[in-house]
């Protein structure tokens, strides 16, 4: 008879999740990750496999959680607004009190995408979502007024996802305030 698990799985997962996003996955031992789930090695494989296996369920578990996320902010209120605040967390995130690890995909797309094709689909798809989720909010700025109904929302969708990972980096290199605000004028300025 199998002895029953002692541990929350989905406690466990976040716990790795937090050390995967700050040391990346190949700086991560796997020391750490017993230290941060506080699960035995042999539980750590039983239920999750190994560390790759722990890792890609981790780096889903943030997928999930930060596309919900997207999806609140980028539908609250005017579209243009709402566009904003998108890119206004990523800079507000550079004055908090914690370091900020910058947005795991991002993280993922110079760490293992260039050489790990499984992480690489992982990466394109999370960017495709955020492209996606963008022109459907441009689309909406258009209806609402707020976005010139000539402008090609694809183009403005794709500009504004090459420009997330470029404020996350600058965010993790500690540009600073003043640098950040002017920048993401002159981003939303293309909205119209």
């Amino acid at each position: 008879m199998a002895r029953p698990q002692e541990f929350n799985t989905a406690e466990a997962l976040h716990e790795a999740m937090g050390v995967f996003w700050e040391k990346g996955y190949e700086a991560t031992s796997l020391a750490d990750l017993l230290t941060a789930t506080g699960l035995s090695k042999s539980s750590l494989y039983a239920t999750f496999g190994g560390k790759r296996e722990l890792f890609i369920a981790a780096f889903d578990a943030y997928r999930d959680e930060r596309t919900r996320e997207m999806h609140r902010v980028l539908g609250q209120g005017p579209a243009r607004h709402a566009i904003e605040q998108f890119f206004r967390m990523i800079i507000e995130h550079a004055g908090a009190q914690t370091f900020c690890h910058g947005c795991m995909s991002t993280n993922q797309a110079v760490e293992l995408a260039p050489h790990d094709p499984e992480i690489r689909q992982r990466v394109e798809e999370d960017f495709q979502c955020i492209e996606d989720a963008l022109a459907l909010t441009i689309e909406r700025g258009k209806r609402e007024g707020a976005v010139p109904s000539s402008a090609d929302t694809r183009a403005l969708a794709s500009l504004l996802v090459v420009a997330f990972p470029g404020f996350q980096v600058m965010v993790r290199a500690g540009a600073g305030h003043t640098r950040m605000e002017s920048a993401l004028r002159l981003l939303l300025s293309n909205l119209g």
